[in-house]
């Protein structure tokens, strides 16, 4: 089933450099129809008492980050692209929100390599396989480096006083040990870890289908 079609206020006309021309760029999400009215509230609604809570100050693209082909024969990824920093990032900072189609069970794409729980009780998860923002392009980090430097977080978007909720992006805080005192680099790649379950259903694809690729599909997200 397609996706909704994005609102205008949903979309942008200004589009980061390297974004594809096939793909709608986003500011805010756009919801399915099969997301009810009382999904709506809850996604509204944060049930926790601490809830996390980013203020949405500027739409569009983010300084933050940049959109980069990749050609280095040893990446997973080699032909495709990943997502740089455009210039250093401190531990635990917000990078940028992961926008996409907001789907529930009804109208979710099996096979997409885009898609991200955002509540699993509700079974409603984002997808940015046709539609989304730069976060879209941020890659696994097996293969690359020895271990992610970035992670997904829940979190409450306040756009206008009106909180929502959404998956984004944070760059792993310090640690204890601080060994990641240093946060990500100028022009390093940001990585994530899309989880055992991505890869283990990635390897059952590539055992039907006889071929398994070292970065199989789009090789971005797929963490559900």
């Amino acid at each position: 089933m397609p996706p909704a079609r994005p609102t205008k206020e949903a979309t942008s006309k200004k589009t980061p450099k390297g974004w594809p021309a096939s793909l709608t760029y986003l500011e805010k999400p756009v919801y399915s129809k099969f997301v009810t009215p009382d999904m709506r509230k809850e996604l509204q609604n944060p049930s926790s008492p601490d809830p996390v809570i980013i203020k949405q100050t500027k739409a569009g693209p983010t300084a933050l980050v940049q959109i980069s082909p990749i050609s280095d024969p040893a990446h997973p990824a080699k032909g495709q692209h990943g997502l740089l920093a455009a210039q250093h990032l401190p531990p635990d900072s917000f990078i940028l929100f992961y926008l996409g189609h907001v789907h529930a069970k009804e109208d979710a794409d099996s096979e997409s390599d885009y898609d991200l729980s955002l509540d699993r009780e509700l079974g409603i998860g984002v997808d940015a396989t046709m539609m989304g923002n730069e976060a879209r392009f941020i890659n696994d980090y097996r293969g690359i480096a020895s271990r992610p430097n970035a992670e997904f977080r829940n979190v409450w978007a306040d756009s206008g006083g009106m909180l929502e909720k959404r998956m984004a992006v944070f760059v792993f805080s310090a640690g204890k040990s601080g060994k990641r005192s240093k946060g990500v680099a100028k022009g390093e790649e940001i990585l994530v870890s899309y989880g055992k379950g991505f890869w283990t259903e990635r390897q059952k694809e590539g055992e039907q289908s006889t071929t398994i690729a070292a970065a199989p599909g789009p090789s971005n997200i797929g963490v559900t």
